[in-house]
């Protein structure tokens, strides 16, 4: 048994016990009743926004807080026992009383009496409070799931692609691509906005410039409402980063090390007094990383002596990178009833990378030979986000007006060098320049009317308008040819534009214990292209596009009991493709494998269908989700081989896409020691289409494919005391199937460790990526000419260090100046107020 075959063993069977250990803790569960209540003040009005805290007279470890609602309201699961209940609240004396917690129910109003001095609090006489609101890493709402981070241990002082990769229902695949429900057109959004931060560059790159310490939460919308843009048939991923809710001035310092190599410095401030909020987020880092690709077509129909018989590719890129950010931005309330934002973001992202390309070339008769492809790149990307903001609300029933405008910005400089020897002599020269450029502007405006005690009717309009600049040169020198000159069909200059206006309306009401959402968006949108390169017999491009769809959308719930109900929604939805994919040959660095863009690629469309059912008990939450997703003009990749012999991949549309499944979600907190958090995904699929391209294909390409994967992820906490836990994580994604490609399965396993220190000010943190080094992908190519196997892994096994510190001189969390309806589909997500 070879050592491949042990580790693949070793990570098998211990992926294997994680679940059982899932299994078995089920029966010791220790059960807890549900306990609800009031917070008033002396003339019986509610308080809202009071934080509540039940201590254990016996065990802190049961101990648990929570924060009231609008209404004064507040539940919690508690394990039975004797507590006392700290109340507090701003301009409110603390209160505290003591109860026997024996069954579920409600324990009535407790009430607390105001402080006419309360707001002349000196920051050192609330120092000594300390609320901890025990939250749930996962939790479901109508629309949405949403993810909080700060629980997952394993990607502590990482990025944002680190905490997509431990994210229920998301796939991050080894070359940074992000995928959910194996769908990857993902839309991705910052506080509820397109960015210009996630704009900086394609791919991991773009994921790891956000460092994982300044997220918030998550929102996963697998079935986006009218309320969102049409655009990502697979979803939105929503990235809330942190704004402080505490008074005085609060922050926080987290450093990293780690191998492979990396170092990251990330702080977070905040100052709240008043009115007025501000805010401080930046720092930087080093990071390298190593990307293995390699590729081996074997040919079946060689007849001449020079005709390839077979063909190996192995590439190895070391990177190393720098990137920076600094975020500052204020909210004034102007009054009670309005408040401004505005925010500036600014991100860099500087990379060095060398790139060992060999190809190893046999033919029928003739002698094989050798080829080495040496690449000296560097890139460079600055991004720059500014945002503006008002809230207006016209009276206390929730009728509210929302302004916004974000100007965005980013430019990208890749150059590389790269020397090619044949059988090691000399035999070219490439020097390849890119520059694309990036301007973007968004306006938006929100409407909400509240109609009786249950109904809102939401409308809004936004614009968009995003243009893209590319100019690409190629230069080449031959040992026949000693001179540079341009390579016609790869130097380039490129311009795109697309504008689209949206409106939308929708109502939601209540009947009963059955709610429901009915939306309609109209998204009229207008695509200009120009395109030339200094081919003397290609044509310049200038194209015009328009489009004009409807986008509906439905939402429906029925609540059976308190914390159990049905969700059923369908949307539609628009696969618009990327700048990137409607460029003619927009990359040259591999000149054996090329991506060719498609002039002629048209949106897909998408219906989506879910029927969910969420239920929390105690301990246990779990929201199993049968989902179907029906896609048409499908875009496909089409892989074929040039006279050259080298490797093209284009995008086309071609035939239908189906998914569906079961996507199945739980919490469960086996034991006052134990959580798990899981996630699996079970989905079938079905792809039609025949690709008939005579220029490009000897025979018709089929693409016809059904079958049946799996994806599961489970993440199991263990809290040895109140400082110290860890983390072990199994990741799972089963091979997938269609009549020329085959994916194999891939599988990983992450290990954390985090221990509290300096009376809780301080947290020092160890995890481990991909203990085994599995994470890689393979795949199998098959056409009429040639099968190819593929292997990619873009990073190996890696771990760091962080220590995070915390300081602070305001404790007391502000209650919210806006209401703000938790169940609205981006209300409070598209209105974040400043980055």
């Amino acid at each position: 048994m070879n050592q491949t075959e042990i580790i693949s063993m070793i990570t098998k069977k211990t992926l294997g016990l994680t679940f059982v250990l899932s299994a078995a803790a089920f029966a010791f569960g220790q059960e807890k009743v549900g306990v609800t209540g009031t917070i008033v003040d002396k003339s019986n009005q509610p308080v809202p926004y009071a934080s509540v805290t039940f201590s254990h007279k016996e065990n802190k470890l049961f101990s648990d807080a929570t924060l009231t609602d609008e209404k004064g309201q507040y539940n919690l699961e508690l394990t039975p026992g004797n507590y006392d209940i700290s109340i507090e609240a701003i301009d409110f004396k603390k209160s505290v009383v003591n109860k026997q917690i024996a069954a579920a129910g409600n324990i009535g109003a407790l009430s607390i009496e105001a402080e006419g001095s309360a707001t002349n609090l000196k920051t050192q006489d609330i120092q000594g409070v300390t609320i901890t609101v025990a939250q749930k890493p996962y939790k479901v709402e109508l629309d949405k799931r949403t993810y909080d981070p700060s629980q997952d241990i394993v990607s502590k002082g990482g990025n944002l692609q680190d905490v997509l990769s431990n994210v229920p229902s998301v796939s991050v695949d080894t070359d940074g691509t992000v995928s959910m429900r194996g769908s990857s057109n993902v839309r991705f959004l910052i506080n509820g906005k397109p960015s210009a931060l996630l704009g900086i560059d394609d791919g991991a790159n773009a994921l790891q410039s956000i460092p994982a310490d300044q997220i918030e939460r998550i929102e996963v919308i697998t079935n986006p409402s009218s309320k969102f843009e049409a655009s990502g048939t697979a979803g939105i991923l929503n990235i809330i980063l942190k704004k402080s809710k505490k008074t005085g001035f609060n922050g926080s310092v987290i450093g990293t090390l780690g191998y492979l190599p990396q170092t990251n410095l990330n702080t977070n401030l905040s100052w709240r007094k008043g009115n007025l909020t501000w805010f401080l987020n930046g720092g930087g880092g080093y990071r390298e990383s190593k990307n293995t690709n390699r590729n081996n077509a074997t040919f079946f129909n060689a007849a001449l002596d020079s005709d390839r018989t077979f063909t190996g590719q192995e590439s190895i890129t070391n990177s190393s990178n720098n990137n920076y950010n600094a975020s500052s931005g204020i909210v004034y309330d102007i009054s009670d009833k309005t408040s401004v934002n505005a925010s500036a973001t600014v991100r860099t992202f500087e990379s060095e990378n060398v790139g060992n390309v060999n190809y190893e070339y046999r033919f029928f008769k003739d002698p094989g030979m050798f080829v080495n492809r040496m690449n000296t790149g560097s890139n460079n990307n600055l991004a720059f986000q500014a945002d503006l903001g008002l809230d207006h609300k016209f009276d206390d029933k929730g009728q509210n007006l929302s302004l916004s405008a974000s100007l965005q910005s980013n430019r990208s400089y890749n150059d590389t060098d790269v020397n090619q020897t044949q059988n090691n002599v000399f035999e070219l020269q490439n020097v390849i320049n890119q520059t694309t450029k990036n301007k973007t502007l968004v306006g938006k405006a929100d409407y909400e009317l509240p109609i009786g005690e249950n109904s809102k009717i939401e409308a809004g309009y936004r614009l968009d308008i995003n243009q893209n600049v590319y100019d690409n040169d190629v230069l080449e020198r031959t040992v026949n040819n000693p001179d540079f000159h341009f390579l016609n069909n790869f130097t380039y200059n490129a311009y795109y534009r697309e504008i689209f206006n949206a409106g939308y309306v929708q109502f939601r009401s209540k009947i009963g214990k059955l709610g429901y959402q009915l939306g309609l968006r109209n998204e009229y949108s207008q695509v200009d292209i120009k395109y030339s390169n200094l081919d003397f017999y290609t044509d310049n491009i200038n194209s015009k596009k328009t489009y004009n769809n409807l986008f509906p959308s439905v939402f429906l719930s029925y609540e059976i009991a308190k914390d159990n109900q049905f969700l059923v929604n369908y949307s539609r939805r628009i696969d618009r493709p990327r700048s990137f994919f409607l460029i003619p040959n927009p990359s040259y660095t591999d000149n054996q494998n090329i991506f060719d863009g498609n002039i002629d690629l048209n949106p897909s469309y998408v219906d989506s269908y879910e029927f969910g059912y969420s239920i929390s008990k105690g301990k246990f939450t779990i929201n199993p989700t049968l989902y179907y997703r029906h896609s048409t003009d499908d875009v496909k990749m089409l892989v074929y081989s040039d006279l050259s012999g080298a490797f093209h991949t284009k995008p086309i549309n071609l035939g239908s896409d189906d998914r569906y499944g079961l996507d199945l979600n739980f919490n469960w907190d086996a034991t006052k020691w134990l959580k798990f958090l899981g996630n699996v995904d079970l989905f079938g699929y079905k792809t039609t289409g025949i690709s008939n391209a005579p220029e490009l294909l000897g025979k018709p390409l089929s693409f016809e494919g059904s079958g049946f994967s799996t994806r599961a992820r489970l993440t199991s906490t263990f809290k040895i005391d109140k400082t110290f836990s860890f983390q072990l994580q199994g990741f799972y994604r089963g091979a997938q199937k269609t009549e020329n490609q085959t994916r194999n399965d891939m599988y990983a396993l992450n290990l954390g460790a985090s221990k509290t220190i300096w009376d809780g000010n301080g947290t020092v943190s160890f995890n481990i990526q991909d203990i085994f080094n599995t994470r890689a992908m393979r795949s199998t190519t098959n056409t009429a000419e040639f099968s190819r196997d593929s292997y990619m892994q873009w990073q190996p096994r890696q771990f760091a260090v962080s220590l995070t510190y915390r300081f602070k001189q305001g404790e007391k969390i502000e209650q919210p100046k806006r209401k703000k309806d938790v169940n609205s589909n981006a209300t409070g997500d598209e209105q974040q107020g400043p980055m």
